[in-house]
Parts: structure tokens; sequence; C-alpha cells
């Protein structure tokens, strides 16, 4: 029996001749020989089983190696469907629009039950996304703040001046419904002055909600797995990264493109109100601000390495666009807007935007949840589907020859070109 098994193991060992496996058989062999008791002879078989099976693996790495070195087209074949595996991962992107659950400035003008309800008619269709975007409509600050001072055109202090303060504890509010990321960049970031931002920064960072837009912290990266995803954010307000200066913006965009897999831009931009609903190729201004040209921001933007770009601002729904394979949405209008807000018609009625991206970047599909602002500014699931109905309007007027199709279900396709 031994002697059987013995040279069996010592055919293997000579076919195979690796110097990967040829250690651990010397060594296997050595305890072989010198096992004499009755234990050790069922230890013996044991034995001979790993040998043969260190065998036939090695045997199997060498046949491997010398077809791959014959065939080199294998080889490159084999490079191409890793490549391949890791292309076939995608993420999926949530975006949402403008959010101010409640304020305490001027007064007290706070949902029922302290909003803690507010979010959760739709958080269903937020949670599922690798990232979950929303504008931030006011800095998160218990007390205090130092109320930011709007001057009109003529050096008086405005009336069209709108400030919030967000109770801290409602951050836990975004977390729970699923959001992962907020854009700081609007008119509202420095609504209580620098007391505001940094208590708006600690609030999010102790949830682990990543955010930028601002000066001090103009990018997020946010890892998924083995993936990197970059977020910039622009405004024409004081204390962001500018939507008006189109070189730094490319500048972040290319700089954040080479670290990461996939970059998003956010920005706030473009005049407010129905009047401002459709997009143009111009620069826009409200209310004595350049509110950018977000037409020509956006593809800059994409050229530069761009994979998404999401709008906010109009406090309306504006249209979707397609350039160079990548989506455009100019503006995502009143997702959750508590209160201060009007609401009816096209102010009242927004989109959840769900967009699907391979890692590299590039357009899967994408899909409309069209919701409804009640009681002041609950967000809900809206049954006759406006928000669809918007953007399906908007698609034709502004760009009636894109490839972009919003099916009425608020499927997004694209159709050959």
């Amino acid at each position: 029996m031994d002697f059987i098994l013995i040279k069996l193991v010592y055919e293997c060992y000579n076919f195979t001749f690796n110097k990967y496996a040829k250690p651990k058989m010397n060594f296997l062999l050595t305890v072989l020989y010198k096992s004499t008791t009755v234990l050790n002879q069922v230890l013996k078989v044991f034995f001979c089983y790993c040998l043969i099976t260190i065998s036939l693996l090695s045997c199997e790495y060498r046949i491997d190696q010398t077809n791959l070195a014959k065939n080199p087209d294998l080889a490159e074949n084999r490079s191409k469907d890793t490549k391949n595996q890791v292309e076939k991962k995608f993420v999926t992107i949530i975006a949402a629009g403008d959010i101010m659950m409640g304020t305490t400035y001027p007064s007290s003008l706070l949902p029922p039950n302290d909003g803690k309800e507010i979010l959760d008619s739709v958080k269903s269709y937020l949670r599922g996304g690798d990232i979950v975007i929303g504008n931030l409509e006011g800095p998160l600050l218990d007390k205090g703040g130092h109320p930011k001072r709007c001057i009109d055109k003529f050096g008086n202090l405005s009336r069209n001046c709108h400030s919030f303060r967000v109770p801290e504890r409602y951050g836990a509010y975004l977390k729970n419904a699923g959001f992962n990321y907020m854009c700081l960049a609007n008119n509202h970031a420095n609504d209580m002055g620098t007391p505001g931002k940094k208590s708006t920064m600690r609030v999010l960072d102790s949830l682990g909600i990543k955010y930028s837009g601002l000066l001090t912290n103009p990018i997020a990266i946010i890892e998924k797995e083995e993936l990197k995803i970059g977020v910039a954010a622009f405004s024409p307000n004081n204390g962001t990264v500018s939507i008006n200066d189109h070189r730094n913006a490319k500048k972040i965009v290319s700089e954040l493109k080479k670290s990461c897999n996939i970059v998003i831009v956010t920005f706030h931009g473009g005049g407010e109100g129905t009047s401002f609903q459709n997009v143009k190729d111009r620069q826009e201004y409200y209310l004595n601000e350049n509110r950018g040209n977000v037409y020509r921001f956006s593809r800059d933007v994409i050229d530069a390495g761009a994979d998404l770009v999401i709008g906010h601002g109009p406090h309306v729904t504006r249209s979707l666009d397609y350039y160079k394979g990548k989506l455009i949405a100019y503006s995502l209008g009143n997702f959750c807007t508590y209160g201060k807000f009007g609401l009816g018609g096209e102010f009242g009625i927004a989109p959840i935007l769900q967009v699907k991206l391979t890692s590299s970047g590039e357009f899967v599909s994408g899909n409309i949840v069209p919701i409804k602002q009640i009681n002041r500014g609950f967000p809900v699931p809206d049954d006759k589907k406006r928000a669809i109905k918007t953007l399906q309007r908007l698609l034709k007027q502004d760009f009636p020859e894109s490839n972009l199709v919003i099916r009425d279900n608020g499927e997004l396709t694209v159709t050959a070109q």
C-alpha cells in the first residue's frame, strides 16, 4: 500500500516539476516516509491526497502558462474580460431639488410633530442610491448666527431677502431618508453667516453626509466599494465656488476626474420662477444678480470630464438635456420647502431623478419619480405625474433635436442618432 501511494506521488511530482509546488511536496514526502505507526497510516493517505492535489493544480498552471505563451491573443482577451467585469459595475445616483424643512428665523415656522415625518412618503425612492443628492437651502443651526443682508440695485436693503435657520436635529431627517450628499453652493448657505456654515458642516460631518460648494470645501469624494465618485458644486453667491468662472470650474472638474471614476457637478443657477423655466444659451439675471449661463456652464464642465450635471435654484422644474453621452438636469425644482415657499402650480411639483451610470461614468438608464408638496411642504408621490409632463414639454421646447426620450412612465432612454 505504502509503495503504491508513494510511487503515484513520485510520478506526479516528476511530471509537474514546478518550482512553486516542489518545496511543498518535498516537505510532505519527508513526513510520508517517516510515518510508521498505525495512526500515521491514515495520515499517509491524507498527505498523499494533498500531494496529488498540489501536483494537479501545478500541472494545470503550467499548461495554462504554456498556452498563454503560445497564444498572446488569449492573454489579451483575458485582460479584456477582466476589464469588462469591472466595467459592468453600475452606480445609481438619485437627486432631489431644494430642501428647507422649516425655520426658526425670523420666527418659528416648523412642521407638525417637529417635522419627524416630513420625508417619510418619499424616502423609499431615495434609499436605493449609491449617491443621494439634495440642495440644502438653509444652514443647520439651533440659535444665534448673523442673518445676511441683501442690497438692491440702488444700494438699499432689499425686501426680497429671506434667511432661514433650520434646527440642527433636522439633519438626521436627511440621513434617515437616505441622503449622503448635500449641495451647499446656493444663496442660502450664508443665511446665518460663518456660525451657520460651521454648524452645518459640523452636523453633516457627524451624520456622514458629504457636502461641497463652499470656497473652503469646493469638492467632496464619496467612495463606494472600489469606486471613487467626486462631486463639485457651484453657484453665483458669495462664499461659494463661482458658476461664472468657467475656467476655474473646468480646472476643478478635470483635476477631480484624475482621481475619481465618476465626477458629478451640481450647481445653483439661473433665474427664478416660470418666466425663467426655459433654458437658453445666455446669461441670466435675477434680482440684480448674475445667475450664470447654465447652458454653457453645463457643456463646459462635461467637456472637462463631468459625467452628470444636476441643477437647482429656479424653484421650478427645468428641462433635461443630453450632451456627448452625459445627462444634464437644469433644475429639479422644490423638493421639500416648508412654510416659506409658494407652492402653487409649477412651484409645488418636482422630479426625483434616478440615474444609472457605468463605473466609468457612461449613461445607462434613468427614471423620473414625480412628486408634489402638500400640507405646506411635505413631499409625496404625484399620481398625476405632472413633473414628467412638464419635463416632456420642456424637452420639446428647449431641445427639440435631442435624442433623449422621456416616456410617460418616467423612464429615460436615448435613441440612436
